[in-house]
């Protein structure tokens, strides 16, 4: 068979390698696009189908001599044999010729030809955050081609043996070079994509319909990285639509804002929005933000990630909406950096992602003092992918898993109950399992407590991230509806956030207790925050607060429900600054009060939420620019707080008192002494209080005739009245003026309360003003 000329009307795929001679490392090509474009007699970029040899070629071993019609023929029948044998193949090295570059003698090679390289200079300035595993090993089976003077190529070498084990052919489909998208499998991934599937669904349908992974030709990597390149395609030709959108909404408001990253007038990557009501709310209720990117899971065929918050009354709102076409590292740090210079430089207190580590690294480098929280929800959703078998085999592991993460109160309850579960279950060696608990500082609530993320208890199930544009966006969105079903979800969240506005101002709640505290929050609090509220209120009356140290200036207090001691809760109060904190942390979390602190509150009489406890973004002023709410709560709460603070004041002296005095007969009587005086000089001045009384300006005894004498200080008061006074006449006297000064100063706090409430009456006028306008064009644009 001396040079026997064998054609193939065939193209393959670079199998790896490059049609330049480029020596491309295999391993390191197992991220990249699975969907091999095959280079025949079209050029580099022409695109064709593998056609593999048939009937006897498929035995033949390739022997020096041989001849083939083109360097694609000798590469494909290489490729081919190694199928059969079982290696993957790859183009090793070329030689070029002098007279006009054209390539005339080619080496295709085993994959695990040489060895890495460590020393390259792309791993020298760069940290290698996941390092591939080691797959060349020096193997020397080479098939080397050379052109003839006649056009053909024939085999001019040929090395037969490997050092390696070779695959088995129900393993040879996972070898790089022999993994190929066939036409039909497009197709049938298009199809799916488009109805909204993801790969893991798809490879299922195909392994099904080809009757096994090895029939289908191709792993699951590959289908991912074809279903995104299918995606990136689609959207670069629709992106102008976005960027007309972006201009023209721009052009009618300067406030709109907008960045490309790149340049618009060529191949761009991410583009960032955020309207002026977006960067308005952020002003608002930019403390936790939530940065959505559920699109990476392939449920959506758009790569939307919109910022969101919480409003007042509990609502999702925007802060801006980003299309990610680029998903690296660098362009994460871009979107972060736009968006915090459209949020006015001002970073949140808290933000939520999916859990991913090249966000997280992102988050690191712009909002290194931001809390960062993975979501609980998807962590929850990927745990019943990820431990399926688990799921199925132990009903009770869900229910177990949930109480671990979400009803243990101290770290060291969640570290015990964690090495429980994975004990009684047997998932210590669980990759996954193990990689969470590793990152559970930042989505384990026990861990989170002491930040605020607005959630409005800590064991509440968590929603899906993506609940904003819920109803609008789906799986069959594309970018030509997109917009259309973008502006509906924001009239549609504007629409209940006036209504809620309207409920909150113009009904009243129903009230379940005669506490002033309840009274006070139905005031200030929208209602749905009221009735989250009054749930903790209400709950007091099952618990019961009892004294558990008392170091002189905090009290701490063990609160737990009746005959429930061992699941108690410990509140420190603090009575001269009126500051409370409880051991569950609801308010750090949340920013309302527990009812572990209201049920001290009751027992040590506190009558109203201090106003320090009182955040404005949940009240139901919190978008309004007049302050009024704090002033009018001092004003109304003025005497109940002051008489709380003097009641807890002498009560804490008196407990001290009493301690002391009764620890020895010898300080029994004097303490007993000390309180008969104390008692007739307190009835001495109860009788006196509130007797002088005014008439025409004077107080009764002409002690004070006009403006210069009511300076006197109490030295001058004898020479000031021209009297001669005893003591107990200067002390009276001084009961009086001060009993008269405190009266002046109660007219001053009432005339001042009454002026603040005919302003916030005014202001209150003015939000149902600002609602009704707001249902008017509501109403104007149902009708257009």
């Amino acid at each position: 068979m001396d040079n026997e000329m064998i054609e193939f009307d065939i193209g393959l795929g670079s199998g790896g390698g490059d049609d330049d001679g480029v020596d491309m490392d295999d391993e390191e090509m197992v991220d990249s696009p699975a969907h091999i474009t095959t280079s025949g007699g079209g050029g580099a970029g022409a695109s064709s189908e593998l056609y593999l040899p048939e009937g006897d070629l498929l035995d033949l071993e390739p022997y020096e001599g041989m001849e083939f019609e083109s360097e694609e023929a000798a590469k494909a029948f290489y490729n081919s044999y190694a199928r059969r044998v079982g290696f993957s193949t790859r183009v090793s090295s070329s030689r070029r010729s002098r007279r006009d570059g054209a390539i005339i003698q080619r080496q295709f090679v085993c994959a695990k030809e040489g060895f890495r390289n460590l020393n390259e200079k792309r791993t020298k300035d760069r940290e290698i955050k996941r390092p591939r595993t080691i797959t060349r090993v020096g193997c020397k089976a080479s098939l080397s081609v050379k052109m003839q003077d006649s056009g053909k190529w024939v085999v001019s070498g040929f090395v037969r043996e490997h050092n390696h084990e070779l695959v088995p052919p129900d393993q040879v489909h996972c070898l790089r070079s022999h993994r190929q998208i066939s036409g039909p499998a497009k197709t049938l991934i298009d199809t799916l994509q488009a109805a909204g599937m993801g790969p893991r669904r798809i490879m299922s349908a195909l392994i099904k319909e080809y009757g096994g992974i090895s029939k289908v030709g191709f792993t699951e990597v590959d289908c991912r990285n074809y279903m995104r390149n299918n995606r990136q395609r689609s959207l670069e030709g629709d992106i102008q639509l976005v960027l007309d959108y972006l201009r023209q909404m721009h052009a009618e408001n300067p406030n709109f804002f907008y960045a490309v990253q790149g340049d618009e007038d060529q191949s761009m990557s991410n583009v960032f929005w955020a309207d002026p009501k977006a960067r308005l709310n952020y002003t608002y209720f930019g403390d936790t933000v939530t940065f959505d990117t559920t699109y990476r899971s392939n449920r959506y065929r758009l790569p939307f990630a919109p910022f969101t918050g919480i409003n007042h009354h509990g609502h999702p709102v925007l802060f801006g909406c980003a299309f990610l076409i680029n998903e690296s590292e660098a362009s994460f740090v871009w979107l972060f950096n736009t968006w915090l210079l459209a949020m006015s430089g001002r970073p949140p207190v808290s933000i939520t992602t999916d859990h991913d580590a090249v966000i997280r690294s992102a988050i690191t480098q712009v909002f290194p003092e931001t809390r960062h929280r993975f979501c609980k929800w998807h962590i929850f959703k990927k745990c019943q992918e990820k431990l399926s078998h688990v799921f199925l085999k132990h009903p009770n592991f869900e229910a177990d898993f949930h109480k671990c993460v979400n009803l243990t109160e101290l770290i060291e309850e969640f570290e015990s109950c964690w090495l429980s579960l994975v004990d009684r279950y047997d998932l210590k060696d669980h990759e996954w399992l193990q990689t969470i608990y590793s990152a559970r500082r930042q989505w384990v609530p026990v861990y989170l407590r002491d930040t605020f993320f607005a959630e409005m208890s800590i064991t509440q199930r968590s929603d899906s991230m993506n609940s904003y544009f819920d109803g609008y966006v789906n799986a069959s969105t594309n970018l030509n509806q997109f917009f259309k079903l973008y502006e509906k979800a924001l009239e549609s969240r504007n629409e209940k956030e006036v209504k809620a506005d309207y409920d909150t101002m113009n009904t009243a709640p129903i009230l379940k207790t005669p506490s002033p505290m309840e009274k006070q929050a139905s005031e200030l609090y929208t209602r749905k925050l009221f009735v989250r509220f009054q749930e903790e209120l209400v709950g007091t009356l099952t618990f019961m607060a009892s004294k558990a140290e008392d170091d002189g200036e905090v009290i701490t207090y063990q609160v737990s429900k009746f005959g429930e001691d061992h699941k108690a809760y410990y509140v420190k109060f603090n009575v001269l600054e009126m500051k409370a904190t409880c051991s569950c942390q609801m308010f750090e979390f949340s920013g309302l009060l527990c009812r572990h602190i209201l049920a001290v509150f009751r027992v040590t009489n506190v009558l109203t939420l201090p106003s320090h406890y009182i955040l404005k973004r949940w009240t139901r002023n919190a978008k309004s620019s007049v302050i009024l709410e704090e002033r009018t709560s001092d004003v109304y709460t003025n005497y109940l707080e002051s008489h709380t603070v003097r009641y807890n004041t002498l009560r804490h002296e008196v407990f001290k008192f009493v301690e002391e005095g009764a620890k020895a007969l010898e300080t029994y009587d004097v303490a007993m002494g000390a309180l008969q005086l104390a008692a007739k000089k307190l009835s001495h001045a109860t009788k006196n209080e509130g007797k002088p009384g005014m008439a025409n300006g004077r107080v009764k005894g002409n002690l004070v005739t006009d403006g210069s004498r009511a300076n006197c200080t109490t030295d001058d008061l004898e020479r000031c009245s021209g009297q001669h006074l005893s003591e107990d006449d200067m002390d009276r006297r001084i009961r009086e003026l001060t009993n008269e000064l405190e009266s002046a100063n109660r007219k001053c706090e009432v005339y001042r309360a009454n002026l603040l409430s005919v302003l916030k009456d005014i202001e209150d006028h003015k939000q149902q003003l600002s609602i009704k306008v707001q249902n008017i064009k509501i109403s104007m644009k149902d009708g257009l």
